[in-house]
């Protein structure tokens, strides 16, 4: 090459250097924008990866499938450590007993917990606007969402399960998410990855109209919607949600009640910046008519109504999962004995509400008929009495009066350490009059409980 080729080479390769570095920033910013749920095909970055993960973890079900559970947990099942080697890649699952009996107290199988993470579809990338580093992805079904976490994270998981699971024993319809699995992938040259298997809130989404990530605060807190008519997935935050109310009348109470004992776990922990998940769908007719669901009120309130109901130590699933097709309905003769009962009670209680005993003699309380508080409503904040609907996934779910509502409480990792309170004192000079997420465990608690207080009815 002479001189002159090479004076005209340096400015070209120079234009090209810089013409490929403006198109990998356009690509970034591009997909920022994106939001939603993306399909990983054999061309998508995480292809490889997910694919290891879902052979890794059916070998991690299928251990546990060969091992029966036993019938009480021990200190050991808290701080087993299981490492399968695989081809390209080893795969370790932590405190498996425990997380397996979790799952089995919320009535899956193992035969379809490994199927839904290790089926032929391809595992869905969701891409949000969260300011997390994490990457979310969700089994094909939709129905468990895998979110990468940091080695400090999945300590602080490990090291509070034990409280976490005794939590969801005494309160078997808490609103907390649902952990079902604590793993961690090494690939050959690459960085370790710690990641965890969580039930989803919004499942299943089939009619899904709007999602919200609430916070209780201001600052920050309002995404862009879609435009009319596209489908791509946003979940919206508290400035949207404004003006709008969650309409459950009678469920109200309970719904306050567990977000109180929700929260004040959580502030034990020393957490904050959790977030409630939000979403709802409008019921179907015949959903609304009252009338016509009291022979399956009763059946869903004997689902769900469980002294022996524990995460720890169940033979046979213990909290409300399916109703089963074949209990959606009564006969017509226990029907008409169960409304005798429950006719017979009011007569002697001389109150609106009725109080009723199921087939099996167990109390139940049902909502007054004339819709006003009275002790029948009170009863409804009892954790093991309320009234799931027949549905795929009833932990997460309220029925209100015209719309079904998917409510949970997500990311409780974040602990209110030395970093976060440098960050609430520089918050509070450079936002003076605004309300941010950064605030004490205790103040943060009382927040989110008072924007469930103003925004339901």
């Amino acid at each position: 090459m002479n001189r002159t080729e090479m004076e005209m080479s340096g400015p070209s390769v120079s234009r090209h250097s810089r013409t490929m570095k403006r198109k990998r920033w356009g690509g970034l910013r591009q997909q920022w924008k994106l939001l939603g749920l993306f399909e990983i095909d054999p061309q998508h970055e995480f292809y490889s990866l997910t694919c290891m993960m879902k052979e890794g973890l059916f070998a991690a079900v299928q251990n546990t499938i060969d091992n029966p559970l036993p019938d009480e947990l021990c200190e050991d099942d808290y701080n087993l450590e299981v490492t399968q080697i695989h081809k390209d890649f080893r795969m370790e699952t932590y405190a498996g007993p425990v997380f397996a009996s979790l799952r089995r107290s919320l009535g899956m199988t193992e035969k379809g917990y490994q199927q839904s993470l290790s089926s032929e579809g391809s595992y869905l990338q969701f891409i949000s606007n969260s300011k997390s580093k994490a990457d979310f992805f969700l089994t094909n079904d939709k129905r468990f969402f895998l979110k990468t976490q940091s080695k400090r994270e999945v300590r602080f998981l490990l090291s509070n399960l034990r409280i976490y699971m005794e939590h969801l024993e005494k309160y078997p319809h808490s609103l907390l998410v649902k952990f079902l699995g604590v793993h961690r992938i090494k690939i050959a040259h690459q960085r370790m990855k710690y990641f965890i298997v969580m039930q989803s809130v919004f499942y299943p989404d089939d009619r899904i109209t709007s999602r919200y990530d609430i916070k209780g605060c201001e600052m920050s807190r309002w995404t862009d919607p879609a435009p009319e008519g596209n489908q791509i997935i946003i979940v919206l935050k508290d400035l949207n949600f404004e003006g709008q109310f969650i309409q459950l009348d009678q469920q109200r109470p309970w719904l306050l009640r567990q977000v109180e004992i929700d929260t004040a776990f959580l502030q034990t922990l020393n957490v904050l910046d959790y977030s409630l998940l939000l979403a709802h769908q409008p019921l179907h007719q015949d959903e609304l008519s009252q009338t016509q669901s009291f022979g399956t009120l009763i059946i869903r309130t004997k689902k769900s109504v469980n002294a022996t109901s524990s995460p720890t130590h169940a033979a046979s699933p213990t909290v409300p999962g399916v109703v089963a097709e074949e209990d959606s309905t009564l006969l017509s003769a226990e029907l008409n004995c169960a409304t005798t009962q429950c006719h017979t009670t009011e007569m002697h209680s001389g109150n609106g509400g009725t109080d009723c005993t199921s087939l099996e003699g167990d109390k139940i309380e049902q909502p007054s008929r004339m819709g006003t508080d009275s002790v029948d409503l009170q009863e409804f904040q009892a954790q093991n009495r309320r009234l799931l609907p027949n549905f795929k996934n009833p932990l997460h779910v309220i029925d209100g009066s015209e719309h079904r509502y998917f409510i949970g409480i997500i990311d409780i990792f974040t602990v209110y350490g030395f970093k976060k309170r440098l960050e609430y004192w520089w918050k509070r000079l450079r936002y003076p009059r605004q309300t941010f997420s950064t605030v004490s465990p205790p103040a943060y608690c009382h927040r989110l409980r008072q924007w469930v207080q103003d925004h339901t009815k």
